[in-house]
């Protein structure tokens, strides 16, 4: 697993338990701020830290299109860890530039086939895809 991979995953740990315990992800990230060092310190990685930031700056917009383009599901009916996914994939195709749309689709496929069900990863891609398709069209 690529470091920006491991980096996702530790950015989607925080969107998820921020979701489920209604707090704020910026929050947690800055209490998971570690200084020491040795076997059981884990810090979080600048890609984690860009990643929480972006979506926490843009949580209301991207909430607004996955509302808008997941056709028959609201934001509750969604899986908390589907919802998170989402934001992040969205996050990445909207407003990073440095990433190749396919590349955040696949990678977010990859963490819902790791840790959600395999119909949440059809629906991911097929969401994310249409995203991707229309981003040049969204407000920022």
């Amino acid at each position: 697993m690529s470091a920006r991979s491991k980096a996702r995953k530790q950015a989607l740990d925080i969107l998820y338990e921020a979701d489920i315990r209604d707090k704020d992800a910026q929050g947690i990230l800055d209490s998971r701020e570690v200084i020491e060092e040795g076997p059981d310190a884990r810090p979080i990685r600048d890609f984690t830290r860009e990643l929480i930031s972006g979506v926490s700056t843009n949580k209301r917009k991207i909430d607004e299109l996955i509302t808008t383009y997941a056709q028959g599901w609201d934001m509750d009916r969604l899986a908390a860890v589907d919802r998170n996914i989402l934001r992040l994939g969205i996050y990445e195709i909207v407003w990073s530039e440095e990433l190749d749309d396919s590349i955040a689709i696949d990678e977010a496929i990859t963490l819902a086939k790791d840790l959600s069900t395999d119909d949440s990863a059809a629906f991911i891609h097929g969401l994310l895809g249409k995203i991707a398709s229309i981003k040049d069209s969204i407000a920022r």
